[in-house]
């Protein structure tokens, strides 16, 4: 393991994301192509059913290597969503916490609930556990300065378990803010269950970035990873 691996390594543990800087850069071409057949200028795209993305963000690849080296080697993308900042669809998002996964279709198992539909795909919020144990990646494909929405992160939030909807902004005010810069092809890394917000992008700019959530091992009985 390389010693900028190390270090990356010790940031995620430590703050709840890191920096993997140019680590797309060899495959923003594939990425783009792959992605032009879906929806752009959108607020945000989920994807699945895409057997050329999955094979990009793969463990072959170097997007899926890196997480396999923290998860595990069994390590596998299971959700996908397309953000992109334009003139025509941009937002800002305040302080929360990631709580759903995407799954193939509805079906009783202990702890999981409340449901939901996004985009046609069923979501469920499962066991916080699981959610701890999973890693999102963010793969930027246009560069993020601090004019042009990045991901805003409370560093050491991903330790403090399931944060109360109604204490998330008190919680995130007491941590310090991270601002996730980055050029195009940067990965930026982060444990799911981080503090996580972002403002609107400065009109004149696009801020497309890809977001991957991936996870260990398979759901319980009757239960499917969506995946990609």
């Amino acid at each position: 393991m390389s010693e900028s691996t190390v270090l990356a390594r010790l940031e995620l543990d430590r703050d709840g994301a890191c920096l993997y800087p140019r680590l797309a850069c060899a495959q923003l071409s594939d990425f783009e192509a792959v992605l032009a057949k879906w929806p752009d200028g959108r607020a945000g795209v989920r994807i699945a059913g895409d057997p050329g993305l999955a094979r990009l963000l793969g463990q072959a690849g170097p997007v899926g290597g890196a997480v396999c080296l923290v998860l595990g080697p069994d390590a596998r993308p299971v959700r996908a969503v397309l953000f992109d900042k334009n003139d025509r669809a941009d937002w800002a998002l305040g302080w929360h916490q990631d709580r759903t996964i995407a799954v193939r279709a509805v079906a009783e198992a202990d702890g999981f609930g409340p449901w939901s539909v996004k985009q046609g795909i069923t979501h469920v919020e499962p066991p916080f556990a699981l959610i701890e144990a999973m890693l999102t990646v963010r793969i930027h494909l246009d560069p993020v300065d601090t004019d042009n929405a990045p991901l805003l992160i409370a560093a050491g939030s991903h330790r403090l378990g399931r944060v109360p909807a109604a204490e998330v902004d008190g919680v995130a005010a007491g941590l310090t803010v991270h601002a996730c810069l980055a050029e195009m092809g940067d990965v930026w890394v982060y444990r799911t269950p981080v503090l996580h917000a972002s403002n609107a992008a400065r009109p004149g700019r696009r801020r497309r970035v890809l977001q991957v959530d991936y996870a260990r091992g398979d759901l319980p009985a009757g239960l499917e990873w969506l995946g990609i």
